[in-house]
C-alpha cells in the first residue's frame, strides 16, 4: 500500500512554509510552556500534522495561524495532562505523621505490655467510647467480666506507667 506523495514543487513549498516560521513558533511555545525541549516537540507535532494536510493548510488565507493553533492545543492540553497526573501523584503521597510524643509512646508500651482482654477491654472503654454493655456484647462476655478486665487493665497500666516514670526519673 503505497501513501500519495505530494509533488515536489507542493514539497519544496512546505519546506519554506517550515523555514520560514518554526524559530518563531517555537519561541512562542518556548514562553508558554517554559521548556526549550517541549517547544521543539510541540511545534514539530504541530508542523507534522500541517505537512499530511499541506495541500489543505497552504489554502489557508493564515497558514501559520493554523500552526500556531494547534502548537498550542497541543501544549494546552499537556500541560493540562500533567496538572491531573500531578494532582493524583499528590493524593497517592505518602503523610507522615508528626512522631508521637513521650507520653503516647509510654502509654502504647504500657498498653503492649497487658493481656490482650485487658487491654482491649481498657481501649474500647477509653479511647473508643463504649460502654461496659457494648463492650460485653462486642466480645460475648458478662459485663461482671468486662468490668474485671477494666479494673484489673487500669491497675495494670498504672503499675506499668509507674515504673516507666520512676526509671525515667534515675
Amino acid at each position: 500500500m503505497s501513501v500519495e506523495q505530494p509533488p515536489l514543487r507542493a514539497n519544496q513549498e512546505f519546506d519554506d512554509f517550515y523555514a520560514a516560521n518554526v524559530r518563531a513558533l517555537t519561541s512562542q511555545l518556548l514562553a508558554y510552556t517554559g521548556n526549550k525541549a517541549e517547544a521543539e516537540d510541540l511545534v514539530a507535532e504541530a508542523f507534522c500534522r500541517a505537512l499530511a494536510r499541506w495541500r489543505q493548510v497552504r489554502e489557508y488565507q493564515n497558514p501559520v495561524a493554523w500552526v500556531r493553533r494547534v502548537a498550542w492545543n497541543l501544549a494546552t492540553s499537556q500541560l493540562r495532562r500533567r496538572g491531573v497526573i500531578q494532582r493524583f501523584l499528590n493524593r497517592q503521597r505518602e503523610t507522615h505523621e508528626t512522631a508521637p510524643d513521650g507520653d503516647r509512646v509510654d502509654l502504647m508500651r504500657a498498653l503492649a505490655g497487658i493481656t490482650p482482654n485487658h487491654r482491649k477491654a481498657v481501649i474500647l472503654r477509653y479511647m473508643a467510647g463504649l460502654t461496659v454493655t457494648e463492650i460485653a456484647e462486642q466480645e460475648g462476655a458478662a459485663e461482671a467480666t468486662v468490668r474485671s478486665w477494666l479494673f484489673r487493665g487500669k491497675a495494670a497500666l498504672a503499675a506499668r506507667l509507674t515504673i516507666q516514670d520512676e526509671r525515667e526519673q534515675r
